[in-house]
Parts: C-alpha cells; sequence; structure tokens
C-alpha cells in the first residue's frame, strides 16, 4: 500500500530507500568542431556548446565525459544513444527522440524540452534539476537512482515503468500517469504540486506525505468506487 509520512520531503526515514545522486567529474574538454551529428558517432571528452542539432540523426551515438551547454535538439534523432558520465545544460527542443536510451551518471540542468521521447530507455543516477519538460515520455523506462529537483513535469508518461530509489524534491507534477507502473522507493513527499492524472492505484511502492493523501483522497476514492456525499446523517 501507499506509505504515509507526516514530515517534510528527503529521503530516509520510514524505511525509504535514498537514491543514489551522479558524481560526475568532468575532465579538460576540447570544444567541439565537427558539422553535425552522426548515426553510431562516438563523442568523448568533447564540449558541444550552443551546438545546433534540429532535425540531426545520432541514432545509436555515444556521449562519454561530454558537457552540453545551450544545444538545440529540435526533432532530433537520438535512438538508442548512450549518455554517459555527462552534463547537459539548458538544452532545448521539441520532439526529441531518445526512445531506448541508456543515461547513467548524468546531469540534466535547467532544461526546456517538450515531448521528449524516452520510452524503453534506461536511467541510472540521473539528476533532473530545475527547467521545465512538456509530455515526457518515459513509458515502459527503467528508472533507477533518478532524482528529479526544482523543475516543473507536465504530463509525464510513466506508464509501465520501473521506478526504484526514485525521488521528486521541490518539483512540480502535473497530470503525471503512472498507469501500469512498478514502484519501489519513490519518495513523493518533496514534491512542491502532485497532480496524478492516473494509475493512482499504482502507488503500492511509493511514500507519501500526509498532506498530499489529503489532496489525492478524491482520486483514490473515485478508483477505488467510494462515494463520497456532504452532510450529516438524516434527521
Amino acid at each position: 500500500m501507499v506509505r504515509r509520512a507526516g514530515g517534510g520531503g528527503g529521503a530516509g526515514g520510514v524505511g525509504v530507500k535514498a537514491a543514489r545522486r551522479p558524481e560526475v567529474r568532468l575532465p579538460a574538454l576540447e570544444s567541439y568542431d565537427g558539422f553535425g551529428l552522426e548515426p553510431d558517432g562516438d563523442y568523448d571528452g568533447l564540449e558541444f556548446r550552443e551546438v545546433d542539432f534540429v532535425g540531426q540523426d545520432g541514432g545509436g551515438a555515444r556521449f562519454m565525459d561530454c558537457a552540453l551547454t545551450g544545444c538545440a535538439l529540435d526533432e532530433t534523432r537520438l535512438h538508442h544513444a548512450r549518455v554517459l558520465d555527462s552534463v547537459l545544460t539548458g538544452i532545448r527542443g521539441v520532439g526529441t527522440d531518445l526512445a531506448e536510451s541508456t543515461l547513467r551518471d548524468v546531469e540534466l540542468v535547467d532544461a526546456r524540452l517538450g515531448g521528449v521521447q524516452l520510452h524503453g530507455s534506461v536511467l541510472e543516477r540521473v539528476l533532473v534539476r530545475g527547467g521545465k519538460i512538456d509530455y515526457l515520455n518515459l513509458r515502459k523506462a527503467r528508472l533507477k537512482d533518478v532524482v528529479f529537483e526544482g523543475c516543473v513535469l507536465v504530463e509525464p508518461d510513466f506508464g509501465g515503468a520501473r521506478l526504484e530509489r526514485v525521488e521528486f524534491v521541490d518539483c512540480v507534477l502535473k497530470g503525471a500517469d503512472f498507469t501500469s507502473a512498478t514502484l519501489t522507493d519513490v519518495d513523493l513527499r518533496g514534491a512542491a504540486e502532485l497532480d496524478i492524472a492516473r494509475g493512482v492505484d499504482r502507488l503500492a511502492g511509493a511514500v507519501i506525505s500526509a498532506g498530499q493523501l489529503l489532496d489525492l483522497a478524491p482520486v483514490l476514492a473515485a478508483v477505488m468506487g467510494i462515494r463520497v456525499e456532504g452532510g450529516g446523517g438524516e434527521g
């Protein structure tokens, strides 16, 4: 069942295991001076600053020890990409395709993304801090040791995903979908706003605060078929 905690956010307490945050230490980087992404490209120890990757195909590419800052990723194809030990800051884009990709030891800071496709992907030791992501598709993805901090997620789709040691800290979730998701040690107490549109019945394995339980009560009642009416007894 959903665990309820009376305290504030942050992992620890009531048996929930804390997420392991990435510890990215980038080496001295070389400036990227290429002409665009290549399918199955290998990018190691590079700094991409204000690079326009709009509409390009980098499917299967590997980014290792890289920094991407202010890059445009509208309709960029990065299907099956691997992003490892890297920091992505201020990236922006609509329709970025990262489906079935791997993100490991990654910091995503102040991103502005819409309709980004991460379905079937694997995220491990990932920090998403600040920024806003609309219509994030994480269907059937695997998230382990992932922290969403100070960001806004509008209608994120976790349908069928597996979440283990995932924390939501000072972030806003609007219209979240947890249909058929599996949650283990998921800490929702620190969410500044928690709005679950679908899949509230899949919150077993999550911990929420007493206040959040009250906010979710109408949705929980509807799922359980409980009719809530005002007023006292007859008389």
